[in-house]
C-alpha cells in the first residue's frame, strides 16, 4: 500500500515538472507581458515535432534534440513575436484570445497536413528506460530524469530573472515601458526576447513530453487548459508558483486516475476551483 502511495506521489511530481516546464514560458508571457497567449501549446508542438524528424529521419540522439527543439522553437516565437503579437500588445484581452486561438487551429491544421492525425513515435535512449532503485523503491528513469531537468531549468530561470541586467530590463520594462525606455532600455527588443524565452521553454518541455503526453496535431488543445490551470492557480509572471502548482496539480491528477478513476479526470479541476477561490491571486502573485 506505502509502495503504491509513493509510486503514485513520484508519477504525479514527474508529470506535474512536465507541465511545469511547459507552461511556465505562458507564465512568462503572460504575467510578464500581459498578453493572453493561447497559442502557447503549439510552441511546445513544434518543440516535438522538431524531436521527432531529428531523431526518427537524421539519427540525432535525444539529448542534442532537446537544445535545438528549444533553439527552434524560439526562433519561431521571436519570428511571430515581432510580425504578429507586438501589434497586439496594447488590444484588449478578447482580442489576444481570438487571435491566439485563430493562429493554434491553424497550426493544427498545418501539422495534420504535414505529419497526419497519428501519434508520432518516439524512441528513448536506453539509458532512459526500465527503472531504478530508490531508497528502496523502483521508480522510472525517464521521470526522475525529467524532476532533474526540471530543478536545473527553476534554478537557472530563478536567477535570469531575479540576479540578472537582462531581467532586471524584463520587470522594467513590464512595470513602466515609457520609464525604460527613457532610461536607454530597448523595450521591443526586451519584450522579443522574453517571448522568445517563453517559447523555446515550451518546446523543450514538447520535446521532453512526447513519451509522456504524447504527440499529434490536437497536442495544443488538448493541453490547453492544463497550462492555463497551472498559470491562473500558480500566479502568472512568477516561477515559483506555477512549479508548486504544477507539482500539486500533477499529483492530485495522477492520485485522482489511480484511485477514483470514475471520476478522476475531474479531481485537478475541482481543485482550480478551490484554490482559486482560496488564492484569487495564485498561489504566489507577482510583485509590481
Amino acid at each position: 500500500m506505502l509502495g503504491n502511495f509513493v509510486g503514485v506521489l513520484f508519477d504525479g511530481i514527474a508529470y506535474g515538472s512536465l507541465l511545469f516546464l511547459i507552461s511556465v514560458g505562458l507564465s512568462v508571457t503572460m504575467g510578464l507581458m500581459n498578453f493572453v497567449n493561447l497559442a502557447h501549446g503549439a510552441f511546445a508542438m513544434v518543440g516535438g515535432y522538431v524531436c521527432v524528424e531529428l531523431m526518427n529521419r537524421l539519427g540525432v540522439p535525444f539529448l542534442l534534440t532537446l537544445p535545438i527543439a528549444f533553439l527552434v522553437s524560439a526562433l519561431v516565437g521571436f519570428i511571430l513575436e515581432r510580425t504578429l503579437y507586438q501589434r497586439l500588445y496594447q488590444a484588449d484581452a478578447l482580442d489576444q484570445v481570438l487571435f491566439s486561438i485563430g493562429l493554434t487551429f491553424m497550426v493544427v491544421a498545418a501539422a495534420t497536413y504535414v505529419w497526419g492525425p497519428s501519434q508520432q513515435p518516439v524512441h528513448l535512449p536506453e539509458w532512459l528506460k526500465g527503472q531504478v532503485s530508490l531508497f528502496g523503491l523502483a521508480v522510472g528513469v525517464y521521470r526522475l530524469f525529467l524532476i532533474g531537468i526540471v530543478i536545473v531549468i527553476t534554478l537557472a530561470l530563478g536567477l535570469l530573472i531575479e540576479r540578472t541586467r537582462f531581467g532586471a530590463q524584463i520587470r522594467a520594462s513590464v512595470d513602466n515601458q515609457q520609464a525604460s525606455a527613457g532610461m536607454g532600455i530597448n523595450v521591443g527588443r526586451v519584450f522579443s526576447l522574453t517571448f522568445a524565452l517563453g517559447s523555446g521553454l515550451g518546446g523543450l518541455g514538447g520535446g521532453l513530453g512526447i513519451d509522456v503526453l504524447g504527440l499529434d496535431p490536437t497536442f495544443p488543445l488538448k493541453y490547453m487548459v492544463y497550462f492555463l490551470i497551472v498559470v491562473a492557480v500558480g500566479g502568472a509572471g512568477t516561477i515559483r508558483g506555477p512549479l508548486f502548482a504544477a507539482l500539486l496539480l500533477g499529483v492530485f491528477d495522477v492520485a485522482g486516475k489511480y484511485y477514483v478513476p470514475v471520476v478522476g479526470a475531474f479531481v485537478i479541476y475541482g481543485l482550480m476551483v478551490l484554490l482559486l477561490i482560496l488564492f484569487p491571486s495564485g498561489l504566489i502573485s507577482r510583485r509590481s
